[in-house]
């Protein structure tokens, strides 16, 4: 029975995992067995955080929002009844930046809701 080395397919995947811990400090680009664990722990964080990356930005639009309408004597929650009841179909990321960028077509939404 012949015996398969395995030289050109280990440096290949080495070489691949050199390629993705490229800019990461210490042994955990220099040692194979910490790489493979960074790299691991990487994509476990970049799969969570693009996650919280979308909590965090519905978040933020909700604060901005809130801050917009308290102008008009309105809270948040009472605001997105509103649009609900009106069946104005707005969403959260749309409403926020209407109401940092363009506040008078902000207002006049806020006006056609009050009325």
């Amino acid at each position: 029975m012949t015996r398969i080395k395995r030289a050109v397919g280990a440096k290949k995947k080495r070489a691949k995992l050199k390629k993705r811990v490229k800019g990461f400090l210490s042994t955990r680009r220099g040692s194979i067995k910490r790489a493979k664990e960074a790299v691991m722990k990487a994509e476990t964080y970049a799969y969570r955080d693009r996650k919280a990356k979308k909590r965090t930005m519905r978040q933020l639009w909700q604060v901005r929002i809130n801050a917009a309408v308290r102008q008009f004597d309105l809270s948040y929650s009472k605001f997105i009844n509103l649009l609900k009841q009106k069946n104005i179909l707005l969403d959260r990321k749309i409403l926020a930046n209407l109401a940092a960028e363009k506040p008078e077509a902000f207002s006049k939404i806020i006006e056609t809701l009050k009325k």
